[in-house]
């Protein structure tokens, strides 16, 4: 056994089978993750995939509820131990100087020096306990499933977050995109006045006018390229990176055909009531506080061990008082069976028992209230969801007519027909539109994602089909 803890990695020794279903990474079950997790470079644009990734392997809250998961998993394999013997050595060496004066019998004394040296094996194998062992592995084993699920459910929002700051950064590369588009169609509009003030045919206030807005729209091209740097400085911090390591994303794009074929929301709570891993991580809890209550009883009572020991010396033996010592070895052996019975604790056994029960109320409490949460959630969630359908639709018509009502301004006005002022006009209701378009898509794509993860579905197949479970 010591030569095989002394040559096999960490983790692989496990006689216990407590540590067997254990993730390999902090990113459990998503397989697709696996790869990611080790070094490799940046993808040049960062796909969602790629950043969901990242962050399921590098992010500190993973790697905080993966460690924890482990934790509670040896603490299964300590429960297990409570089953076996525990056997113990003790070696002994000592020099021994012994020196005896009887007064007035010098014949009596003794003068002895010896090198001792002694060794006991003991044996200690607990048979019965009134099921505190049973109890205490059970709770151990509900402890795990709480951290299992605690861990899912850190993915989940993890997941939820890098792919809702990834749509905020691809959001802020649209309004950039927008901005400099807005700022080249004022562009164009000044260059225009401009034109029909040097031919006389316009006062110099339309000239003025298109510049002003041009220059605001070269303001907000700046604003936009602060605000897209900054939502890449929180998509690098989601995947465990400095800010300032450089990043790419693809503009927002357009979300698939809109249904109306949603699932209805009464059985999405009813449903993330009972499946929701921070619902089952509370079950589970619960379930470990009243088995903390059988263990703290089962200690109060009677129990029974099988108990053993053998020890070997080599003190020296003398026949009496002024007789030489001569050299021996001592043996003792027994094995046997030893009853314990707890008579008087001071009633500390007695309000064990009462913490262990209020532990129990607590965690019912908590199970309720997580139950309540995921349930509102998870309205919230489904409520954003239909807003955003609705905003989609309705701001791309409005993209449309904006757009339409631009260029008849612009052509009214290249015609001599038009003034600036509608031109300026139609310009900003265009620029306001397309905005509106950018952040129309960006919260759709945000609110599906955060329906599925407050529905504790989200998973890497939901990138390649870009429409979560649940969110359609």
């Amino acid at each position: 056994m010591l030569a095989v803890l002394c040559t096999s990695p960490a983790r692989a020794f496990d006689p216990l089978l407590a540590e067997r279903s254990l993730p390999a990474t902090p990113a459990a079950g998503f397989a697709p993750v696996m790869a990611m997790c080790e070094s490799s470079p940046l993808g040049m644009p960062l796909t969602l995939g790629e950043a969901v990734s990242r962050t399921l392997c590098r992010n500190p809250k993973t790697r905080e509820a993966w460690a924890n998961e482990k934790a509670q998993a040896a603490a299964v394999g300590q429960a297990r131990a409570a089953y076996l013997p525990t056997v113990s050595a003790n070696w002994q060496g000592v020099r021994d100087s012994s020196r005896e004066d009887v007064q007035n019998y010098p014949n009596l004394s003794s003068d002895t020096t010896a090198t001792i040296r002694s060794m006991t094996v003991t044996l200690n194998w607990l048979l019965y306990d009134f099921g505190g062992r049973k109890a205490a592995l059970r709770g151990a084993d509900d402890l795990l499933a709480a951290a299992r699920a605690t861990h899912n459910a850190t993915l989940q929002d993890e997941f939820a977050t890098v792919a809702k700051d990834y749509d905020a950064a691809q959001a802020a590369q649209g309004a950039l995109d927008a901005a400099r588009e807005i700022e080249r169609m004022t562009g164009n509009s000044m260059t225009a006045a401009r034109t029909r003030v040097e031919r006389g045919v316009a006062p110099l206030s339309d000239a003025l006018q298109a510049q002003t807005q041009h220059e605001q729209a070269v303001s907000n091209v700046m604003k936009a390229d602060g605000d897209l740097q900054t939502a890449l400085g929180i998509l690098a911090s989601d995947m465990g990176l400095d800010p300032d390591v450089p990043l790419t994303v693809p503009p927002v794009s357009a979300p698939p055909t809109v249904d109306d074929g949603d699932e209805p929301v009464a059985a999405l709570i009813d449903q993330v009531k009972r499946m929701h891993p921070a619902v089952l991580a509370a079950e589970a809890q619960y379930e470990a506080a009243q088995e903390k209550v059988a263990q703290t009883r089962a200690g109060s009572l009677p129990s029974v061990s099988l108990v053993g020991r053998y020890s070997r010396n080599n003190q020296p033996a003398s026949l009496g008082l002024g007789i030489p010592t001569f050299p021996a070895t001592g043996r003792d052996t027994y094995i046997g069976v030893q009853i314990s019975i707890p008579l008087f604790e001071g009633f500390n056994r007695h309000y064990g028992v009462h913490q262990a029960q209020a532990q129990v109320q607590y965690q019912q409490a908590v199970l309720d209230g997580t139950r309540e949460q995921v349930a509102l959630d998870v309205w919230n969630a489904w409520q954003g969801v239909r807003t955003a359908k609705g905003s989609v639709v309705q701001d791309e018509k409005l993209l449309g007519i904006a757009r339409q009502a631009f260029e008849a301004a612009s052509h009214r006005y290249r015609a001599g027909v038009g003034s600036i002022l509608e031109v300026l006009s139609t310009q900003a209701a265009l620029a306001s539109a397309q905005q509106r378009q950018v952040q129309a898509l960006s919260d759709w794509h945000s609110q599906r994602w955060l329906l599925a993860s407050k529905l504790g579905r989200l998973d890497m197949d939901d990138i390649a089909r870009d429409v979560p479970v649940g969110a359609q």
